[in-house]
């Protein structure tokens, strides 16, 4: 079943950030992913190699996720925050990104993933911050 959940970006501060909503919603992270995890894919400074690169906490129906920037990139508290869409196929996941790209900004586009995902991102034409995330094992 599609879905919507929060996914939030700090610079370094995720894992404080996320290890208070787990102390607030309770519950156990589903995934903590590093950039130094995966820094065959994603070259990365050794200072930035703790930085959290994917972080997961269900709560409820939902999911919470987030992760930190990288390389000093700019993040604004109170606009630090993402939709991430989770369509039911790869079609749909095209047509969601296509709608919401028209007068937008394309990011990424959408693409087969490391991690195994299709996935892009898009800011829309009135400024909100987009992730479309399909994923096949989870369909």
């Amino acid at each position: 079943m599609a879905g919507l959940n929060p996914y939030l970006t700090f610079n370094g501060k995720t894992e404080e950030a996320f290890n208070h909503y787990k102390n607030v919603f309770g519950g156990e992270f589903a995934m903590t992913m590093r950039f130094g995890d995966a820094k065959e894919h994603v070259p990365t400074p050794d200072v930035e190699s703790n930085r959290i690169m994917h972080i997961a906490l269900p709560i409820g129906k939902s999911v919470l996720m987030g992760s930190d920037t990288m390389n000093g990139a700019d993040v604004k508290e109170g606009t630090n925050v993402t939709i991430s869409f989770n369509p039911d196929s790869r079609t749909e996941a095209d047509r969601i990104y296509k709608g919401l790209a028209e007068n937008g900004k394309e990011i990424m586009p959408m693409e087969d993933t490391f991690w195994g995902d299709y996935f892009g991102v898009v800011i829309d034409k009135f400024g909100i911050n987009w992730m479309v995330n399909y994923s096949a094992m989870m369909a």
